[in-house]
Parts: C-alpha cells; sequence; structure tokens
C-alpha cells in the first residue's frame, strides 16, 4: 500500500505555510486593504497564488480535475520543489536515465542531492535489468524520466514498469508529449498514486517566455507542493498571458500541425546529406542527428547566424536541430547542404 506520508520530508509534514492576504480573502470584488499594496497603478495587486481561472482552463484542455493540478514558474519550479519535499539533504538518493534533461543534475546539486544516472541503451532505452536492483534502495526517494526524451527525442518504453515497481515517487516530464502520438500519463494518475506528471506551456503553446509550468498528480501531493512554494510564484500578467493563450485552440492546431509537417520535410532533407550517419526517431519538435564532425556543422551555422544546439558533449557528434517556421528552417537545409565537414 502505498504511503506518501512516509516519503515527505519530516520537517516539511509539520511546515506550517505561509498564509498570504489572498489566502485569508480570495474574492475579486471589494475595497482591498489587507494586504499592503499600492492603491494606484495596473499591477499593483498580488496575482491568485493558486490561479484558479487558469486551473480552471487546464482542466478543460487536458482532462485533468483542477485539484489535480500545480502550476510552477516553468517545470524548472516543480522539480526544485519535488527535491526539497521528498528528499533530506546529504541522505537520500535520486535517479535518472541518461542523456537527458540538465536540470535534475542541476537541482539535485542544489539540494545536496546524490543523483544515480544509468545510461540508456543504444536505442535510447532504459535497461530494466539495470534499472530494478536500483528501485529497492530505502534511499531512493525520486525517479526523473523525460518522455519524450530531451535531448534524444524518444518516448521511452518502460515507464510504467519503472513506476509500477518503485515504492517512492516517479516524476515523468511530458514538456514534449503535444508532438508525440502517445497518451499522456496525466490520465493514470488515479491509478498511480506515487506518479507526477510534468507538462508545460513553454512548447507547443509558445509560452516559454511565461514559465507556466504543470504538475498533475494526486491531491495530497498537490496540498504538499502548494506548502512549500512561494506565495505568488507566477506573476499576473503570466496568468493573463495563458489564459488568452489557451483561448487560441484553433491557433494551437495550426502551428502544431506546421511544425510536424516541417519535422517531416526536416527529416526527408537532412538524409540526403553524406555526412548525416543518423537521424533518431522524433516524438518533439526538435530532431537529434548524428553527423561525421558535430563541432564542425555546428561551427560552419553559426558562422551564418544559424544556431541549433551542439550536444557533442551529450552524445557523440550529435546536434539538436528545433524545428522552426517554414522559412527558417530552408534557409537551415540551405546552409546544411552547401556545409564540407
Amino acid at each position: 500500500m502505498f504511503n506518501l506520508t512516509t516519503l515527505v520530508r519530516p520537517n516539511i509534514l509539520n511546515l506550517e505555510p505561509y498564509s498570504s492576504a489572498r489566502d485569508e480573502f480570495s474574492g475579486t470584488e471589494g475595497i482591498f486593504l489587507d494586504a499592503n499594496e499600492n492603491p494606484y497603478g495596473n499591477l499593483n495587486r498580488y496575482p491568485d497564488p493558486f490561479q484558479k481561472q487558469l486551473k480552471q482552463k487546464l482542466s478543460e484542455i487536458k482532462s485533468v480535475a483542477t485539484e489535480n493540478i500545480f502550476l510552477g514558474n516553468g517545470s524548472d519550479e516543480i522539480i526544485d520543489l519535488c527535491f526539497r519535499i521528498f528528499c533530506e539533504p546529504g541522505k537520500d538518493k535520486a535517479l535518472t536515465f541518461v542523456p537527458t534533461y540538465g536540470m535534475y543534475e542541476v537541482s539535485a546539486a542544489i539540494n545536496n542531492v546524490e543523483l544515480v544516472t544509468v545510461n540508456l541503451d543504444k536505442t535510447f532505452q532504459i535497461n530494466m535489468s539495470e534499472a530494478l536492483p536500483l528501485l529497492t534502495d530505502a534511499s531512493l526517494k525520486l525517479v526523473f524520466i523525460c518522455s519524450p526524451n530531451n535531448p534524444t527525442a524518444n518516448s521511452i518504453d518502460a515507464v510504467e514498469a519503472i513506476i509500477q515497481n518503485f515504492k517512492g515517487i516517479v516524476v515523468v516530464d511530458e514538456a514534449y508529449i503535444d508532438f508525440s502520438d502517445r497518451e499522456s500519463l496525466s490520465q493514470k494518475i488515479a491509478q498511480y498514486p506515487n506518479l507526477i506528471v510534468l507538462q508545460t506551456l513553454s512548447k507547443a503553446w509558445g509560452l516559454a517566455a511565461a514559465r507556466v509550468g504543470m504538475a498533475f498528480t494526486n491531491a495530497a501531493i498537490v496540498s504538499f507542493l502548494n506548502k512549500v512554494k512561494p506565495p505568488y510564484n507566477i506573476s499576473a500578467p503570466n496568468q493573463i498571458a495563458a489564459l488568452a493563450t489557451l483561448e487560441k485552440t484553433d491557433e494551437y492546431d495550426r502551428q502544431k500541425e506546421t511544425l510536424l509537417n516541417e519535422r517531416v520535410i526536416m527529416i526527408q532533407q537532412l538524409r540526403q546529406l553524406d555526412y548525416v550517419r543518423k537521424i533518431y526517431p522524433s516524438d518533439t519538435n526538435f530532431i537529434l542527428i548524428e553527423v561525421t564532425n558535430a563541432d564542425a556543422v555546428y561551427n560552419a551555422l553559426t558562422a551564418q547566424n544559424i544556431i541549433i544546439r551542439n550536444r557533442n558533449k551529450v552524445v557523440k557528434n550529435c546536434l539538436r536541430i528545433t524545428i522552426g517556421r517554414p522559412h527558417e528552417n530552408a534557409v537551415l537545409l540551405t546552409a546544411l547542404q552547401n556545409i564540407q565537414p
């Protein structure tokens, strides 16, 4: 039987969270003299600390109840909160599978938590024979799985097997799920009480500057995330921007369709280049390719003010290409065709 309280740090269990003025009165009408705000200006009032309107809209779009939604200042804040809630510094451990998103390692280091890493296999999948023995370690409290994965672009097959075989918390980072044909695990949070699913408005919704990350999980975990977060972690302008963008579902659908079509074109054209050794499968808005000399290709592109990501130090001789607007992709492909690395 899953028991959340055995995983939460004792000081967090006993924490009395900060109570803001907007916790005590959440109405929108009245003379507000409770929060020591300046009565003048357009941005003079504190934002809703629990983003109720935004959560309601997300609930409709994502088919997840509002009580199962937590919003963070980007997914990065939620990653950090998970370490702070579940891992005793200098004592507990977390696990992830590499290569993957670098913030798991950074947040672990900031929180003084040992991060155990296991290499993905040649197809960038989890080797369960290596992973399963690690899941029995009593000091292991968190597992982070990015799926679809960054920088490898593929979806991870063994995610549910990890969830089922681990008594701690599994954080599945679905930042790129909108570009995949796979069903989001956010629809299985009732089935798995130890599951936290992360998503973001930064990618498919085009709101990277607004910093709005989402966690879908059971209400008890949401309550601990709310306990530990800063009181006003998402600004009013960013909440407003997110709500406005979420109303434009037709635009979202058109842009996503364009990006997916451009991804197909990009892959077809990259296959024509002699120095491209491999194009990895992509469930994301980017493509990972292996070339004969990643540094040379990267430097040749930057000399033309075309910026892609050199992942040579993470995956040997690999480059990560984000799918841009059609004319940007055309310029990139022309440049790549003229490079002789």
